[in-house]
């Protein structure tokens, strides 16, 4: 069973329809597979912020995420977080961590996102998530997922003092040429495995519109190839985070339906069985 959870709340984004994104790719899940999500938060609109004023803005939200992944991990069901920004992951790692302290987190995203207060040269709450889900700062949303146990995906615009941090933890960064079904399943060793997605890891010119896109990303096949690879008795949540829909009703529709088609491995099964 999958447990679908859809954060409609503020959590720093900078644009406008990310929320709007998530809804879409949400609605789009339910009607294809018969779920009903749970939706958290109430939107706000969007601010060019610094993490020190949208981290406590979103702590309702993050807190009722937190609230959700727990329940539906205590619960032994698959996860599916649908996301407006990845921030949104302050709340799900650190029970992912809690719950399945063996367990890979592939954190498929063009950027580390392993900056801290310290580092950061944005003040972009989104590019200091997985380094707080490490413990490198206090987010106030908990820790506890150990940098060996994370492998970035596809990351190939990390900052100066971001890649010093990568590299004293020890976190394992594929890129994008490298990201294939082989090198992430060596990567996994046969651990249980939660998945995260930024869709600026794909190339600017996929189909699906994020923020921060950067050239030379992963194509929409390797995405679905890379879901294709986790056995799914192994695959205990997804996130999807940072679709920025487009106003256009064609072009969302399009965005959409290449989402469902990557993330099909993922939803399948779990249908079927």
């Amino acid at each position: 069973m999958i447990d679908l959870i859809v954060s409609q709340g503020r959590v720093a984004d900078r644009a406008a329809r990310m929320i709007e994104g998530a809804a879409q790719t949400a609605r789009a899940l339910e009607h294809r597979y018969g779920l009903t999500g749970r939706y958290v938060g109430k939107a706000a609109p969007p601010a060019d912020d610094d993490w020190s004023v949208s981290l406590p803005q979103a702590r309702e939200t993050l807190v009722q995420l937190g609230r959700a992944v727990a329940a539906s991990v205590q619960g032994g069901n698959r996860t599916a977080m649908i996301a407006n920004t990845c921030s949104a992951s302050l709340a799900s790692l650190p029970v992912v961590a809690r719950e399945h302290p063996d367990a890979v987190v592939l954190y498929v995203d063009a950027h580390g996102d392993f900056n801290t207060p310290d580092t950061t040269e944005t003040g972009y709450l989104g590019g200091m998530v997985l380094a707080a889900a490490c413990g490198l700062w206090d987010s106030g949303h908990g820790a506890g997922l150990r940098p060996e146990q994370a492998v970035l995906v596809g990351a190939r615009d990390i900052d100066g003092a971001e890649h010093e941090l990568l590299r004293k933890a020890g976190v394992r960064v594929i890129p994008p040429a490298e990201a294939t079904p082989e090198n992430v399943a060596d990567a996994v060793n046969g651990s249980p495995v939660w998945i995260h997605v930024d869709w600026d890891v794909l190339d600017p010119g996929s189909s699906v519109p994020a923020d921060y896109q950067v050239p030379d990303g992963m194509s929409e096949a390797q995405i679905r190839a890379l879901f294709e690879s986790v056995p799914p008795e192994r695959l205990l949540g997804v996130e999807l985070a940072e679709f920025n829909a487009p106003a256009d009703d064609g072009s969302s529709r399009k965005a959409v339906s290449a989402i469902l088609d990557m993330v099909a491995p993922v939803f399948e099964p779990a249908r079927a069985g």
